[in-house]
């Protein structure tokens, strides 16, 4: 049994855009700490894309080389292969590329240019360190939902790994390949 294709108006495609407009200023850290209101939006409000092709947009684009903004441009794809037509995957992931990454991009190179300028300025060496704890707590939700995609928020060896590997960043010099090996490894073996 195969699912209708998605019906979707100029309105939805404009609503998309717009919203990842306005991602795109809130993403300290990158797209990966928005995706959780992408998750929102896309899945639970508009239910445009399934939750395993939300969850395989991001694996498949942090397991490829390159930026790990591909995700949107897989979301994107996802969206308009759901309506049916190549057409709209396409325009899917132009907008939605377009819409993450056009403000952030010309908002970046004008704020670096101006911080370069003022690095001494005690506002300017304030806000950097102010602005840590957003990008962790961004990067934490996305990790709760990446982890929840599963169905694994109840699985302790999985957070116990989790702890341990940060733990280990923290605190030595390891390369992070050597941790995504073992968390491979642990996986592949049924531990987590």
């Amino acid at each position: 049994m195969t699912a209708a294709p998605l019906v979707l108006e100029w309105r939805d495609w404009l609503s998309l855009f717009v919203h990842f407009l306005m991602l795109s200023l809130m993403q300290f850290g990158g797209a990966i700490s928005v995706s959780a209101d992408m998750q929102r939006f896309l899945v639970d409000d508009k239910g445009w894309l399934a939750q395993s092709q939300f969850s395989d947009a991001i694996a498949l684009a942090q397991a490829a080389p390159g930026p790990n903004v591909l995700f949107v441009a897989l979301m994107g794809w996802h969206l308009g292969m759901n309506t049916g037509s190549l057409g709209a995957a396409l325009a899917g992931v132009g907008l939605a590329m377009a819409g993450i990454l056009l403000p952030s991009s010309i908002l970046n190179y004008q704020i670096a240019q101006w911080g370069h300028r003022n690095r001494e300025l005690r506002a300017v060496r304030a806000f950097r360190l102010g602005l840590a704890p957003v990008v962790i707590g961004m990067l934490l939700a996305t990790s709760w939902l990446l982890a929840g995609a599963g169905s694994q928020r109840s699985s302790w060896p999985l957070w116990l790994l989790a702890g341990a590997s940060c733990l280990v960043i923290w605190r030595t010099r390891l390369h992070l390949l050597w941790l995504l090996g073992a968390g491979a490894l642990l996986g592949a073996l049924g531990f987590v």
